[in-house]
């Protein structure tokens, strides 16, 4: 790829923090394979909570590495990350790709520099703080010290949204978001899954799955609470600070397996009869993984699971957050009635080279200037039922 001037363009990653792998770290190192050299901005990284493939990139922190406890109460800073992502020194680079749910969207360049941004949500927590806090248990000063802050970082993510030359959305909910909280067009680009890491099983258990890290707005306790209920037995896979009170409201049928290496949590993942998907995700991998699997879906019908979920095809959705609602699909649920190939044959709609190919044919359309070439649609949407 060239810049208009015909010279290869240098190229910088910049991305929120790199303190977990997610499904945001996932896509990063996807783009990241389209420039294998560059170098990768961040405001902390903390390389022992990161896969190898991860770790060997060229990561560059910010002033807040140096801080005391900052891998592990990375919140406790949230007012100093804004300054953080400012100070990084992009100025040799043209072409800035970053890779944003929170602050890289804000990264300065130089004038002349071009900046696209791949963007998971704007700010979940800034744009729907009370939906989100709602389940989170928060001191009483912090509650009454953050609502001016949100403000102040409301305030400052519109207006650095001005910095990015082009918006990309993981999914159609996020483009609409992106056009509500900054005003701008964004092009969907669904995010990449190598499906070749998964495999349709010859045959599964009797158990439903839930995979997430195990935090509040995740909604992992709809699907414990349900299948306590229901007397199902229920696999739960991930860590996290919602741990504790997911194991207060278990009942004898559910099972906590922690955090899993790839290769067993890949096999788990085979041999459910179902992925429970409760959460309302701005895309979400987690389900596309299950599809590659060949297992269907139970997802809540909202956000990205309307992206890579058909209903009565590769799933099916409960309409309501709730865990009547859940437990009532649970309760007729017949995996016997979805076919294990045509699930995986949807899957493999968002496999890794598809990405690789739109993001690329992107790149090169914004480097050329070609205005024509990125309005046009890069990807076709699930048809649903």
């Amino acid at each position: 790829m060239m810049t208009q001037s015909g010279a290869q363009p240098r190229v910088a990653f910049v991305h929120d923090y790199l303190n977990q792998m997610g499904g945001a770290e996932r896509v990063l190192l996807a783009m990241h394979a389209l420039f294998p050299t560059a170098p990768v901005f961040t405001t902390i990284a903390a390389p022992d909570r990161l896969i190898a493939e991860m770790r060997g990139l060229d990561i560059r922190v910010s002033f807040m590495q140096r801080f005391p406890g900052i891998a592990a109460h990375h919140q406790t800073y949230l007012p100093l990350y804004p300054r953080a992502i400012e100070s990084l020194d992009l100025r040799d680079f043209d072409l800035i790709l970053s890779s944003s749910s929170a602050f890289a969207k804000a990264a300065i360049k130089r004038p002349d520099a071009l900046h696209i941004c791949y963007c998971h949500t704007p700010m979940r927590w800034v744009w729907d703080y009370d939906s989100y806090i709602a389940r989170e248990s928060l001191h009483p000063l912090a509650r009454a010290i953050l609502p001016p802050v949100i403000d102040r970082l409301r305030a400052w993510d519109v207006a650095t949204a001005a910095r990015v030359d082009h918006f990309i959305a993981n999914s159609p909910v996020v483009a609409q978001r992106i056009a509500i909280a900054y005003q701008r067009p964004a092009t969907i680009i669904l995010p990449p899954v190598n499906t070749r890491r998964f495999a349709i099983a010859p045959e599964h258990g009797d158990y439903f799955l839930a995979l997430s890290r195990l935090i509040p707005y995740k909604r992992i306790d709809l699907a414990v609470r349900a299948c306590t209920v229901l007397g199902l037995p229920l696999k739960v896979i991930g860590v996290g600070r919602d741990l504790h009170r997911l194991r207060s409201m278990a009942g004898p049928t559910i099972e906590f397996l922690g955090a899993l290496p790839d290769e067993t949590m890949t096999d788990v993942l085979a041999h459910c009869r179902a992925l429970i998907f409760p959460g309302e995700e701005d895309f979400g991998l987690t389900p596309v993984e299950a599809q590659a699997c060949g297992r269907p879906v139970i997802a809540f019908g909202a956000g990205g699971a309307l992206s890579s979920v058909i209903p009565g095809v590769t799933g099916r959705f409960f309409h309501h957050q709730s865990v009547e609602s859940l437990a009532g699909v649970l309760a007729t649920f017949d995996d016997r009635a979805f076919d294990p190939q045509v699930i995986r044959r949807h899957a493999e709609r968002f496999d890794i080279s598809r990405f690789h190919r739109r993001m690329a044919r992107f790149v090169h359309a914004a480097l050329a200037g070609d205005l024509d070439l990125l309005t046009k649609p890069l990807v076709a949407m699930p048809r649903t039922a």
